[in-house]
């Protein structure tokens, strides 16, 4: 008999520690936005949130394992769209990211590729029982992951297109990894970045040597950068408060209600509010941690440690970005930046990791 539905079989904990993120970040793209053209931003994110929510709670009542045995038809629908997208794709700014779904929304595809990317690694290691990975499983996830990013790297998309490597690597770690391939893929690596450099695109070029030679041009290619520096900087111990933040609300701070959330956010609320909103991330990652290893399979386990890799990636990387530790790339901070596709890939993937959990105690 079909247990019924309860509320306290969520895991609330889970869900709290990401509508408080949210929440932080609704409140910052209303600080942010409140005097310019983009006024009103916050109150279609809070509408984002809603059906992201709605469709986690939605997903985690659905066993993981129906839902990864639809992987395979999910893969081949989302290659299809992202080479769709190069052709008919909506474009700004010269990128083919996004769907145009109507009513002036739109839909980056990539997004909720991601979590069909999850998936597919956490399918094809559920089905093996080796102690370690093979030659042929690197291969295999190579391709898995390889081809989507390929294509969406061609959209322009490289800071989402990166996003799909700490998937396959958080499965092969997993899984079990030699020493001996681990040394092989960095030197892969390493003869790779040559012949990476001669496909990029002059901006991407003129972003990394940027983050070489960060005070070569400020007025130029090192502006971003050196603004949300001066922005996290500015705002002390306390910050200057909401609606305060002069960088954000003077327009220094490019897109501060998106990818540059956290450098507004460092300004207005300071080293506590930062520290704070990291500890919600660090809570968050552990919390997902936990799920894994109370999975009751490898399918489950990979799952989550498929999204827990996901979600550190882009918070490291965007951080990292705002202090000029890493280039800057498009990778907005997960449940604050502005954008719905990227919120409903969070929520979509909260609720995968809430239905391991709630089948934990599962035979």
């Amino acid at each position: 008999m079909k247990k019924p539905f309860n509320f306290r079989d969520l895991d609330w904990f889970l869900l709290g520690l990401a509508l408080a993120i949210a929440v932080v970040g609704v409140v910052e793209i209303y600080s942010t936005t409140i005097h310019s053209p983009l006024a009103g931003q916050y109150k279609r994110q809070i509408y984002w949130i809603a059906l992201g929510f709605f469709l986690a709670v939605l997903l985690s009542r659905v066993d993981y394992h129906l839902v990864l045995e639809q992987t395979p038809w999910l893969f081949v629908v989302s290659i299809i769209a992202l080479a769709a997208l190069l052709k008919a794709g909506h474009s700004v700014a010269g990128a083919k990211r996004w769907l145009r779904l109507g009513g002036g929304l739109t839909f980056q595809v990539s997004e909720i590729v991601k979590l069909v990317i999850i998936m597919a690694v956490a399918a094809y290691f559920a089905e093996r029982r080796a102690k370690s990975v093979t030659w042929a499983d690197l291969i295999k996830l190579g391709m898995l992951t390889g081809l989507p990013a390929l294509l969406v790297a061609l959209e322009p998309d490289l800071g989402t297109a990166l996003t799909f490597f700490p998937i396959a690597a958080a499965g092969v770690l997993l899984a079990g990894i030699r020493w001996q391939h681990v040394a092989a893929m960095v030197l892969l690596g390493a003869l790779a970045v040559p012949v990476g450099w001669h496909f990029l695109r002059p901006y991407q070029r003129e972003r990394l040597m940027t983050f070489v030679h960060p005070t070569q041009n400020i007025q130029g290619s090192s502006y971003q950068v050196t603004q949300t520096k001066i922005a996290i900087g500015s705002g002390g111990m306390w910050g200057k408060g909401i609606g305060n933040g002069t960088q954000s609300q003077l327009g220094f701070i490019p897109v501060s209600h998106a990818d540059s959330i956290f450098s507004a956010f460092a300004e207005e609320q300071g080293f506590v509010g930062t520290l704070f909103v990291l500890l919600l991330y660090f809570a968050l990652l552990l919390r997902l941690l936990d799920g894994a290893q109370m999975a009751p399979d490898r399918a489950g386990a990979f799952l989550v440690v498929g999204l827990a890799s996901v979600l550190f990636f882009q918070v490291a990387i965007n951080t990292g970005m705002m202090i000029g530790v890493f280039p800057v790339t498009g990778i907005p901070l997960p449940l604050m930046s502005q954008g719905g596709s990227s919120l409903l890939f969070t929520f979509l993937g909260l609720g995968m990791a809430m239905s391991v959990w709630n089948r934990r105690f599962v035979n």
